[in-house]
């Protein structure tokens, strides 16, 4: 089964990082980048304990008590994203290898993050995905010479 970890704005961008396991030091790796002032809120798996403490606020839900929003504490953004994901997934390619997996979430970050709801139309998304390829080649595959 292949493991991914979602961090995701409320109202604003995702991030997605393909993971190996969901022990501590892999959470800790993936949550590296999330800036420390943010609220964290996820639910009850106690790997996110400790590295919740390093975070403003660390908020939980407990789903196995049907807890699913207690305040301003849910999950439901991070998991209204993975519904789009699987849905794209399933939908438009079908299957997807672990060695790819990484570019499927990079695509659909980008598609997260650049949504008509962040004020994004089709031809301001067109115009930053046409930016990010400049300068970059995109091959099969690099041809050996003898």
């Amino acid at each position: 089964m292949m493991k991914v970890l979602t961090l995701v704005e409320r109202g604003g961008r995702s991030r997605s990082i393909k993971v190996t396991s969901f022990k501590k030091a892999e959470i800790t790796r993936a949550l590296a980048s999330a800036s420390r002032e943010s609220i964290l809120n996820t639910d009850e798996a106690r790997h996110y304990g400790v590295i919740g403490r390093e975070f403003a606020r660390h908020d939980t839900v407990v789903h196995s008590k049907d807890e699913y929003v207690r305040d301003d504490a849910y999950t439901n953004t991070a998991e209204g994203f993975f519904s789009i994901f699987k849905r794209g997934m399933r939908g438009i390619y079908q299957h997807c290898s672990d060695k790819h997996l990484h570019r499927y979430l990079a695509e659909f970050d980008f598609r997260y993050s650049n949504r008509i709801a962040l004020g994004v139309d089709d031809t301001a998304r067109a115009d930053r995905m046409l930016a990010g390829v400049v300068g970059k080649r995109l091959t099969y595959r690099t041809t050996a010479r003898a």
